[in-house]
């Protein structure tokens, strides 16, 4: 990719360029320092989404005076299904240009915008916090995140979970489950496939999340449940700065009659906090679903998540929620498939969904 050329208001100096190799190193550091980035800022994102989904990234960063000055991860989603579409962060739940300032992030949303139309995609997308441009097309009223400080005492934590949630960990304790932490994905990963197709959901390939674990080291954890010595649930966390953040869990079916589920999260949440971190991210959900409901139900207030888009070609903003009666009919199908088929045929659509 050539370099592009920051706006006509930006210093002089401050230009936009693709990320290499030679950069990494600049931009973690970068991530590390900005309060607005997240997780989903990091540099190793490229590495998991191009070698095990086969999409392209383009990381931009913008620099002036030999400073890094703010960065913006763009994943090119290519999809005969769906359209090509340019995300940040694709396959992420936060994402959109970071920077120290208003010029620095203007620059690199000038380049997003250039790139997204020498691409020929329908549309770019900014997953934000917090919303950026009024006149931009935004989407708020599909996700909302659920964030919230934990005490560094786990008995507070425990007793500021709400009543009947908090009877629910009891139970599991009383049932004695137990968690563990694991260094690899084969217990994950058959508990959670199993979970996403009794959803009607395909998932990311095996390879995925053991490249997540892969990438980014101890800053993965996979904390497996288990009831009787079988394994009951599983979920992986990223752990950032001082925040902890669940990414993808699931159950299997016995999960929900043990209490499998919160006494997983209330793992997570006790081991974070002896480990020192002092805010708990319980990630996005769909709005108008049970998981976003849950989320309530254990003390958490939603955070309404911002989409925003830059449409081309006439593109209106996507409605790819399987909440859209459309797709009832696929869902219904997808959840009477054999896991092992759903296994092999999900990767190939998951991989166009963004």
């Amino acid at each position: 990719m050539n370099m592009i050329a920051a706006a006509p208001s930006a210093p002089t100096d401050l230009r936009v360029i693709p990320l290499d190799q030679a950069s990494m190193g600049r931009w973690e550091a970068f991530v590390d320092a900005c309060p607005d980035a997240t997780f989903f800022h990091r540099a190793g994102w490229k590495t998991v989404i191009e070698n095990t989904l086969g999409q392209r990234c383009h990381y931009l960063m913008a620099e002036a005076g030999g400073e890094v000055r703010g960065i913006l991860p763009l994943t090119h989603v290519r999809s005969r299904l769906f359209g090509d579409t340019l995300i940040s962060n694709a396959f992420c739940v936060y994402g959109g240009p970071v920077a120290v300032d208003d010029a620095a992030r203007q620059a690199l949303d000038d380049a997003a915008r250039s790139l997204a139309a020498s691409l020929g995609v329908a549309f770019l997308e900014y997953r934000l916090r917090q919303p950026w441009h009024a006149d931009r097309a935004c989407n708020a009223s599909l996700y909302a995140t659920f964030r919230k400080a934990i005490d560094p005492d786990p008995d507070k934590n425990l007793l500021a979970v709400p009543r009947k949630q908090r009877a629910m960990v009891r139970k599991g304790m009383k049932l004695g489950l137990s968690s563990d932490l694991d260094g690899d994905i084969e217990r994950f990963f058959p508990i959670y496939s199993e979970s996403v197709r009794n959803l009607g959901t395909p998932i990311k390939p095996r390879r995925y999340y053991a490249a997540l674990a892969d990438v980014f080291g101890d800053d993965c954890k996979i904390l497996t449940v288990s009831h009787d010595g079988r394994p009951i649930s599983s979920v992986i966390s990223f752990y950032f700065r001082a925040e902890v953040h669940l990414y993808h869990g699931g159950g299997h079916p016995v999960a929900r009659e043990v209490a499998g589920y919160d006494f997983m999260y209330w793992e997570v949440m006790r081991r974070a906090c002896e480990d020192g971190l002092r805010l708990f991210d319980f990630s996005r959900s769909k709005q108008g679903t049970g998981a976003f409901a849950f989320k309530q139900h254990w003390g958490f207030s939603p955070e309404p998540l911002h989409h925003e888009f830059v449409l081309f070609k006439g593109a209106t903003v996507p409605d790819t929620n399987p909440l859209n009666p459309k797709y009832q009919r696929l869902i219904a199908l997808w959840q009477r498939l054999p896991v092992r088929v759903a296994n092999v045929v999900g990767p190939h659509l998951a991989r166009q969904l963004g």
